[in-house]
């Protein structure tokens, strides 16, 4: 059994922002490896919780309904009851402004770069290893960062936004399927020779 978590705010006031892509990818993939009779969430461990099938794996989706700092207590909770191994077991969705849109990137460990949810869940779970997609949102600019995270894509973001989504989907499949090492491999590229002189060498741009 694998859980995939999706990081974000609950309520309709964070529906689509930017700190919430984790959600996003979440619900894509209960709409495609879940069973339709069974697809309506479950209030459990402190989230909502979707059963799907991957690879003939089964695999549990959660969206937290705490807040983004508290990410870890949802987690941790479902890591306890079914006994789950993270450095094996557990996959992190989440947002990354020091990513461009339409990029993702993916790790078996790692610090929380001072992403909120981050580093709670590498509280509750005693350590960071454990995997994680960021999927980039671009970086706040001018704009302060919590108004940034909080607001939603523009119009030319979303667009970027778009492909990298399902990319992600498909990064979630693959390391069900193969492991995180496999699927870093695949999806931490880049797509065009013209990126070659970007310094990220762990990101894939998306267009």
């Amino acid at each position: 059994m694998k859980l995939v978590v999706g990081l974000g705010n609950p309520g309709p006031e964070y529906e689509r922002t930017r700190h919430n892509v984790g959600f996003v990818v979440v619900d894509r993939l209960a709409r495609r490896f879940a069973d339709p009779a069974a697809s309506i969430p479950r209030s459990k461990f402190s989230g909502l919780l979707v059963e799907s099938v991957i690879a003939g794996e089964k695999v549990l989706l959660l969206k937290p309904t705490v807040y983004m700092n508290r990410s870890g207590q949802s987690i941790a909770e479902a890591m306890r009851f079914y006994k789950l191994d993270p450095g094996t077991d557990l996959l992190v969705l989440v947002d990354d402004i020091a990513l461009s849109t339409g990029m993702i990137r993916l790790r078996g460990d790692g610090g929380g770069g001072g992403h909120n949810g981050l580093g709670d869940i590498t509280s509750k779970l005693g350590g960071p290893t454990w995997a994680r997609c960021r999927i980039g949102i671009d970086a706040p600019g001018r704009i302060p960062q919590k108004d940034y995270v909080l607001g939603r894509f523009t119009q030319e973001q979303q667009e970027d936004l778009e492909p990298a989504l399902e990319d992600a989907v498909s990064a979630v499949a693959c390391w069900v399927e193969h492991g995180i090492t496999t699927t870093m491999n695949r999806f931490n590229r880049r797509n065009t020779p013209q990126e070659a002189d970007d310094t990220d060498t762990n990101s894939t741009k998306v267009r």
